[in-house]
């Protein structure tokens, strides 16, 4: 059996005092988004395929909420709750990331 994930979601959920001029993904909706991430991969039956978790601060807080996909090495920021089945779509069949995604120098 490969065991191995054909995407692997690392979600920002980074929380930074809500003065700081950076903001942080915590404020952005990133708890919600992760739950998204999570629900939209159990829906499709991908458990043990693609896998989405939190993780701590990307250090790209101004495009947040912040993504990234692995092993593709993809960098996304300001995703929304609703942009996730489409961006799930996109990685595992290998087509392009809309640009209003990408985030700058990854």
């Amino acid at each position: 059996m490969d065991r191995r994930l054909k995407a692997h979601f690392f979600i920002c959920t980074n929380e930074r005092d809500e003065n700081h001029p950076r903001g942080c993904c915590k404020a952005k909706n990133s708890p919600a988004l992760l739950d998204r991430f999570k629900q939209e991969i159990k829906a499709r039956g991908l458990k043990g395929k693609v896998r989405a978790q939190r993780a701590g601060c990307l250090d790209v807080c101004e495009d947040g909420p912040s993504v990234v996909v692995y092993p593709h090495g993809i960098w996304l920021g300001k995703v929304a709750e609703s942009d996730v089945s489409d961006l799930i779509d996109r990685v595992l069949e290998g087509k392009e990331i809309p640009r209003q995604f990408r985030v700058p120098g990854k």
